[in-house]
């Protein structure tokens, strides 16, 4: 499937990324789901950057296993992407989405809930 991405740059203006399969990047239709589970954006102190391109950031560090300082520049700056990753950990949020997600998936179909008993038993050979 191929879809348009559209983010901010640095400067704040709105660029096209082109057409891309969308490894690394949420669809809008994900992000639609998702953006609502989040907690609202605080009205006070500094604007928050770029909400979606922060999560892209985690979602691509959890899909890949490197440290934080590896993450790559088209995702922001890597200590936003860590700062909120942090927060919304400390605060249960993270929990909370996967339940919401899980329910909402649970009631569309989405989820099988299956249960698989293996009584198989296998032994070690003894020691000599």
């Amino acid at each position: 499937m191929l879809i348009k991405v559209v983010f901010r740059s640095w400067n704040g203006t709105w660029r096209s990324a082109g057409t891309t399969s969308g490894r690394g990047w949420s669809r809008d239709d994900q992000w639609s789901w998702l953006e609502p589970l989040l907690p609202p954006i605080p009205k006070t102190g500094r604007p928050p950057r770029d909400r979606r391109q922060c999560f892209d950031g985690i979602r691509w560090r959890a899909r890949t296993g490197p440290p934080w300082r590896d993450i790559p520049e088209r995702y922001g700056p890597r200590e936003a992407a860590y700062t909120l990753f942090r927060r919304r950990q400390i605060d249960g949020t993270w929990t909370l989405v996967l339940k919401k997600l899980q329910v909402t998936a649970d009631a569309a179909g989405h989820i099988e809930w299956e249960v698989s008993v293996d009584s198989t038993v296998c032994q070690a050979p003894a020691r000599r």
